[in-house]
């Protein structure tokens, strides 16, 4: 592709990932956009990028100047090489609408997320869980890491929410994650929200969608097989980062992690974060009927789907409606993700997994 776009979270390591890779290369220029020296230089972009015919050029934040999308296009086209334009962006609507609009069949995108297990190593599971996979949070001690993140969430609300664009009051939207964060793993209720936040269901949509646009929320789709069943069809949301979750939730430790009632939804936040993440190129949903059948995560792709449900015990035991769920979809593959050992079958088909068994299945993916 002409241009590669790498977006993610704002402190997920984006801006290092990507001077760590010019650094290593002879002719490539990085300039970050937030700052003013560098978004200067673009005042004339057409003649900047002819003066730098023959570099890489890393564009960092640039969901803060998007019009540069239609100023690319041109360039190019005329040029016609791949491996032209490396754009960073922490997202936002304009970000995406404004590169699907201009640079359609030009640009390819990426999403880099925070630390996931088969990256800090399976040893480090519960200081992962706890603290979350920012690099600055995962890296500190607990109390260190415990401030970052409450500044992250300042800094969030208070500055990144409107450099992006969004004119949204800061305790409105910090109320809204704050109640997601009490509702992690369950259905999005909107209309419950609203009355709460005494806004209407419709807003409480958009914010959620600002939330998701910019790598907080996760939003899970329900699965809608072709089956004469009554369907829950809202989806479910989670708190991406479980350092975050926590934080919000005034977890600290991990005895306050034990004795909490998101103890289960955290590890299946951690669970299912970590199987999107590593596997981008599959369809993922949630089941759940109205009698309470349910799987906590359905992997699709072409003609093969993968069942997974998440228990926090050692020794965990599935539900009837786990079994009945395998039934219901004709499901042959399952796996039940545990904080375990090491893998061990409980009958055909079905297997208890340590997490980073399960995602090193895709590593070739």
């Amino acid at each position: 592709m002409p241009a590669v776009a790498l977006l993610g979270p704002r402190q997920c390591g984006k801006s290092t990932l990507a001077r760590h890779m010019m650094a290593r290369m002879d002719n490539a220029l990085y300039l970050d956009l937030e700052r003013p020296a560098d978004a200067n230089k673009l005042r004339d972009p057409e003649t900047f990028f002819a003066l730098n015919r023959n570099k890489l050029i890393c564009l960092d934040e640039i969901q803060l100047v998007p019009e540069l999308f239609s100023q690319l296009r041109p360039i190019l086209d005329a040029e016609g090489e791949n491996g032209r334009f490396f754009v960073l962006g922490s997202a936002s609507r304009d970000l995406i609408r404004q590169s699907s609009e201009s640079l359609a069949g030009r640009i390819s995108y990426l999403e880099l997320t925070p630390f996931i297990i088969d990256e800090t190593g399976a040893e480090h599971l519960h200081s992962l869980w706890l603290k979350g996979g920012f690099p600055r949070s995962f890296l500190a001690d607990i109390q260190t890491s415990y401030e970052w993140r409450e500044d992250f969430i300042r800094t969030f609300l208070e500055r990144d929410i409107p450099q992006l664009g969004f004119r949204i009051p800061s305790h409105s939207i910090g109320r809204l994650w704050r109640m997601c964060a009490h509702s992690h793993g369950q259905l999005l209720n909107a209309s419950s929200i609203g009355t709460s936040l005494g806004v209407s269901h419709h807003t409480v949509k958009s914010y959620i969608d600002i939330l998701a646009e910019t790598f907080i929320l996760r939003v899970l789709p329900p699965h809608i097989p072709n089956l004469k069943k009554r369907l829950v069809k809202s989806p479910k949301i989670y708190i991406r980062d479980t350092g975050l979750l926590h934080t919000l939730l005034d977890i600290r430790t991990h005895n306050d992690l034990l004795g909490h009632p998101v103890y289960g939804a955290s590890w299946e936040g951690l669970v299912i974060e970590s199987i999107i993440s590593r596997t981008p190129a599959w369809r993922h949903a949630f089941y759940r009927t109205r009698s309470g059948v349910e799987i906590d995560l359905i992997m699709e792709k072409g003609l093969k789907t993968i069942a997974v449900e998440c228990k926090v015990a050692t020794a965990p035991r599935p539900g009837r409606g786990f079994y009945q769920a395998l039934r219901d979809l004709e499901i042959d593959e399952a796996y039940i993700i545990s904080p375990v050992d090491e893998a061990y079958p409980i009958e055909k088909g079905i297997q208890v997994m340590p997490l980073h068994d399960f995602l090193d299945l895709f590593r070739r993916e």
